[in-house]
């Protein structure tokens, strides 16, 4: 069996990691709403034939799927709302893309390449293991269900360990 251990050290302190994490779910959002608004500003039918035409299977779904994913996804991960599950759709999303559209083969997104979408995976998987951060949707919502400590002591075990 292989132990991983962690130090304290190798970790920003709490409000930094905060922060950080604000400052990622912030621009990632506004990316993918970016990349959301330019495929509706061409509308869906515009988007479904640039899909056609660079292979994409069932291009009408497809279009539909990634402009939601790209616009609500975006816009949850800005509030840090259901950040794990959108950070999962968002790395799956950018893995078609990569099968479909940006080839493995070139890295730089001005010859075509995956850098972009490699990027936003990683990152929302990032989110996705970490969580949103202090300032989040999520946050808010579990501080509500459970009004025990932030951090149980030995004697005080979360409730769902009694």
């Amino acid at each position: 069996m292989v132990r991983i251990v962690i130090s304290r050290a190798s970790r920003l302190p709490a409000p930094a990691a905060s922060i950080v994490l604000l400052l990622a779910r912030l621009v990632l959002g506004g990316v993918l709403i970016a990349h959301g608004l330019q495929k509706a500003s061409l509308g869906v039918e515009d988007t479904t034939q640039m899909f056609a035409g660079m292979g994409v299977p069932l291009p009408a779904l497809s279009a539909a799927v990634v402009m939601g994913v790209e616009l609500l996804g975006g816009a949850a991960l800005l509030v840090g709302a259901a950040t794990a599950a959108v950070g999962l759709v968002v790395a799956v999303t950018m893995v078609g893309a990569v099968v479909f559209v940006h080839p493995p083969t070139v890295v730089f997104v001005a010859e075509g390449g995956w850098e972009l979408v490699g990027v936003i995976a990683a990152a929302a998987l990032a989110l996705a293991a970490t969580g949103p951060g202090l300032w989040a949707v999520d946050t808010l919502w579990t501080q509500t269900r459970y009004s025990g400590p932030a951090h149980p002591t030995p004697e005080q075990p979360p409730p769902h360990q009694a």
